[in-house]
């Protein structure tokens, strides 16, 4: 037999399955939404289902967006020398924040984590080399978490290209060993992207 309480049940369990919210905070949220007005939630409904239905990944860079290609992409004053390659798209608009890079982006599509049975070839490593070959690019800058994973990228990135001819750089550690890109505040990213250096392994 349906309850009433099962909507609200329903909410708190889909809420939960959210990244860092748990049933504590989840039904904190629920509770929250209903006791704002209606059209509130209708708003929030459509603005998650219109991220669904208009936000693909741009096939150059492949972040999100919602044209392809992106407007990092098509936007003539962004300097195409230089690529910075982050690992999530959500990384893209972290250092965008900061408002201290002016290039072009390549995301990976994860971090190479054997653990998690994430190797190479589940990223878009091949699609960054096709890039390179095809737009010519002085600097590549790898701006992966520093983090275990994140430098176990890194590192895997810089003997990759290396051999192509082009100059591979890595964020300085103005970012705390550990931390997510996310996360730092738009100071610290800028500090890192200005003084980031030279890979040599």
């Amino acid at each position: 037999m349906t309850t009433v309480a099962s909507p609200v049940a329903a909410l708190i369990n889909e809420l939960s399955k959210l990244p860092t919210i748990g049933p504590k905070t989840a039904a904190r949220l629920v509770f929250y939404l209903l006791n704002r007005p209606r059209n509130e939630a209708q708003s929030l409904a459509e603005a998650i289902l219109a991220v669904k239905d208009n936000v693909r990944f741009c096939s150059i860079c492949y972040s999100l967006a919602e044209s392809d290609p992106c407007e990092f992409c098509t936007d003539e004053r962004r300097d195409a020398t230089t690529i910075c390659v982050v690992a999530e798209a959500k990384d893209v608009y972290a250092i965008e924040r900061a408002g201290a890079f002016k290039g072009r982006y390549h995301v990976l599509g994860g971090l190479i984590s054997p653990m998690d049975g994430i190797g190479p070839a589940q990223l878009h490593l091949r699609e960054l080399i096709e890039r390179i070959g095809r737009e010519a690019p002085r600097e590549i800058i790898l701006a992966t978490n520093p983090n275990a994973e994140g430098e176990a990228t890194a590192l895997y990135l810089s003997r990759l290209l290396q051999p192509l001819g082009v100059v591979v750089t890595r964020l300085a550690y103005g970012l705390p060993i550990g931390g997510d890109l996310d996360y730092a505040d738009e100071m610290t990213i800028a500090k890192a992207l200005e003084g980031r250096r030279t890979l040599s392994y």
